[in-house]
């Protein structure tokens, strides 16, 4: 994940990612007849959503005969990992403890995740002390 520029994902690109990380790849067809109905997509959205995927480099076509296969660029948990990076990096450094709150809150998690979650906050060291990375006299933190 060296070297990687920032992903800026819509809810409706995310939604297109989310069938091609399942399947693997994925044809326009494919993604229409699995998401038309849902969210009552036409056949020119979903194209319009891979075009701006394809700009972004988040995927990737193969021709094959008449039609395109569409494969993602890098693993689901990466592009995870890098966007839930790129909102904590927006978010006021002393509010980050209320936003992972938050989220656990609004999540549904199995033992498997509340044990992972523990853990790793098990293993982590506090601070007694966290720096405001707000713009300053913007914050009122």
């Amino acid at each position: 994940m060296e070297n990687v520029k920032d992903i800026n994902i819509t809810t409706a690109e995310w939604r297109i990612m989310r069938v091609i990380w399942s399947l693997g790849t994925a044809t326009s067809r494919e993604l229409t007849d699995i998401l038309g109905e849902s969210m009552d997509w036409k056949p020119a959205t979903v194209k319009t959503l891979l075009r701006r995927l394809m700009d972004k480099d988040i995927i990737k076509a193969e021709k094959d005969g008449n039609k395109f296969i569409y494969s993602a660029t890098m693993p689901e948990e990466d592009t995870i990992e890098i966007t839930t990076k790129q909102f904590f990096d927006q978010v006021c450094a002393k509010k980050v403890g209320n936003a992972i709150s938050s989220i656990i809150d609004e999540s549904e998690l199995t033992q498997a995740d509340i044990d992972k979650i523990t853990e790793s906050l098990s293993k982590k060291s506090p601070v007694t002390n966290i720096q405001c990375n707000c713009i300053p006299g913007n914050c009122n933190c």
